[in-house]
């Protein structure tokens, strides 16, 4: 939604005085290599099969994450060839800069209210050098590198539970096309994100998609429906009208108190 977007720029215009900048932490000097193995073992370990992130335990054992979020911030994003590489670079740096973030909040149960403005606006973090929120780094990095390409927002997590599932292993370049593809369909399998009331002829869609609606219509598909339906598993008729189920910034921590079995 373009006023969404403006009040966010608007917040951070007003707050800007406010913003904290969130040290890199302490952590031995990694290859490329070595870093992303330290992240792959963080997802391998902390994720769960629904995505979501054991907080506590992560954060009683953070060294692999700390050393990826290190290699992060060292690394100009100039030093990533152009292409796959950089973009797999970008997905990964944002979700484990999220997951990050939420630890250095101290585990929030949620987004909501004027913590999404602190964790998206106000915290600064170190990103190849600059420092930036995490805000600015989707919309001022990785949306216009990758313009055209809108199945990435279905690959960044932003650790809420409505955002698209943290897969387990990290993204990478010679497979990006498939894994994007993957999360992609899996993102519109799941209920919330698109259900079809053949009552009321209505789709319902995650609100993710009104978020952005630029970044797929007409870029991707002639509207928001028909974008959802080369991916959902079973499509809507074209003429039902379109409506989108509230997100949900509950943090997708596995240990909060309510979880569904």
């Amino acid at each position: 939604m373009r006023g969404f977007a403006a009040l966010w720029v608007l917040l951070a215009a007003l707050l800007g005085g406010c913003s904290t900048l969130v040290p890199a932490p302490a952590a031995p000097p990694s290859t490329p290599q070595a870093a992303l193995d330290a992240w792959a073992r963080v997802l391998d370990r902390f994720v769960d099969e629904r995505g979501e992130v054991d907080f506590p335990a992560l954060a009683r054992d953070r060294a692999d994450l700390d050393r990826y979020v290190r290699h992060v911030a060292d690394s100009p994003l100039a030093q990533w060839p152009d292409g796959p590489q950089r973009l797999a670079h970008m997905i990964n740096a944002y979700n484990a800069l999220s997951m990050f973030n939420v630890l250095q909040s101290g585990i929030p149960a949620t987004h909501a209210g004027f913590n999404k403005v602190t964790f998206f606006l106000l915290r600064k973090l170190d990103i190849g050098g600059q420092s930036m929120s995490l805000y600015s780094y989707e919309n001022d990095v990785i949306r216009p590198y990758a313009r055209g390409e809108p199945r990435i927002h279905f690959a960044l997590n932003c650790s809420a539970l409505s955002c698209p599932a943290l897969p387990r292993v990290p993204f990478a370049a010679n497979t990006l096309d498939a894994e994007l593809d993957r999360e992609t369909r899996a993102f519109f399998a799941r209920r919330e994100n698109f259900r079809i009331d053949s009552a009321t002829s209505t789709v319902w869609l995650s609100e993710l998609l009104g978020f952005y609606p630029a970044d797929f219509v007409p870029v991707a598909a002639d509207s928001l429906l028909a974008y959802a339906n080369r991916y959902a598993p079973q499509p809507a008729p074209p003429g039902f009208t379109v409506r989108f189920t509230p997100y949900d910034w509950t943090i997708a921590n596995s240990r909060r108190t309510g979880r569904a079995p």
